[in-house]
């Protein structure tokens, strides 16, 4: 019985090392971005369509709010965002060397958006939302970096999550990153160009699916009940089911919604959708109507 239960236990053991040397955090190949070079104009309309202002920002500053000597946003993190498993808090992405990511490089920063991992190889909370972002190209993220290290540099020391145990051992994570972390997308097929640049711009970029999907038990989105909508945790509101299920909507009133906040109904965006807006109407208006191109193709549920 006692060789019997060693034997239990060393495969156990085996076993669980191999899981987590299978799940070990990635990285991108550095060589797939070392010829690209960035542009930050275009880096700031990727910025735009991605909302990392509306997360990097300092909780309680106005998204338009202007810094000393210009109008670049200063990134200085801080925002706390409260889930199931703990409460994250955005960390500072300004391009100070030490607080921010001053010295990370391009590949470090396409290693955090697309496969979930940062500059010291470690996991990183998917409240980063890298499930989405694994989609985004080269050339966006190239473009991306550029404008990020245009912006204010900031001092600000980050704060820690504070995650519940068992969610706070980083290593499962690298479980979570093998059941969700996916390169296929959520309305798979080829699409008309418009509608596949609105896929582009909403399961990537815009990671619409991160608010407007159900997850299971584990936090992972469930790709059978895409942009469904979510319940309020009262039972009171939530956010809204956009498939063409619900969202009964023409193209163009879609995207004026994405524009000026205003519904068909003449009601207004609020909340946390009001930042999306303000993000989207700053995007030239084709891709408004990419977005209200690609919902059309989305299977709909009632």
């Amino acid at each position: 019985m006692r060789r019997a239960l060693l034997l239990v236990l060393a495969l156990g053991i085996l076993a669980g090392g191999a899981v987590l040397w299978i799940t070990r955090p990635a990285r991108v190949d550095p060589a797939d971005y070392a010829a690209l070079t960035g542009d930050p104009e275009r880096g700031r309309a990727v910025f735009d369509a991605a909302g990392c202002a509306s997360c990097h920002l300092p909780a309680g500053t106005p998204e338009g709010a202007a810094a000393e000597g210009g109008d670049a946003p200063v990134l200085a993190g801080g925002q706390r965002f409260a889930s199931d498993f703990g409460t994250f808090v955005a960390p500072n992405i300004t391009p100070d060397p030490e607080a921010g990511i001053g010295h990370w490089s391009l590949a470090d920063l396409a290693s955090a958006l697309t496969r979930g991992t940062d500059r010291a190889g470690r996991h990183l909370y998917p409240a980063l939302p890298y499930a989405s972002y694994v989609h985004a190209t080269p050339q966006d993220i190239a473009d991306l970096y550029e404008y990020l290290m245009t912006l204010p540099p900031d001092p600000t020391p980050n704060q820690p999550s504070e995650v519940r145990f068992p969610f706070s051992i980083r290593a499962g994570l690298g479980v979570w990153k093998m059941l969700n972390l996916k390169d296929s997308w959520a309305v798979p097929g080829d699409l008309p160009p418009e509608a596949a640049r609105g896929r582009y711009l909403a399961e990537a970029l815009g990671h619409c699916a991160e608010c407007h999907t159900p997850r299971d038990a584990l936090g992972g989105l469930d790709r059978d009940r895409w942009l469904s909508g979510v319940p309020g945790p009262d039972g009171r509101g939530g956010v809204p089911n956009i498939t063409p299920g619900a969202l009964d909507w023409s193209e163009a009133e879609i995207a004026e919604y994405l524009s000026s906040g205003f519904t068909p109904d003449y009601d207004s965006a609020g909340g946390e959708m009001a930042k999306v807006v303000s993000n989207f109407a700053k995007l030239p208006e084709a891709d408004r109507l990419a977005v209200a191109a690609y919902l059309k193709t989305v299977p709909a549920i009632e």
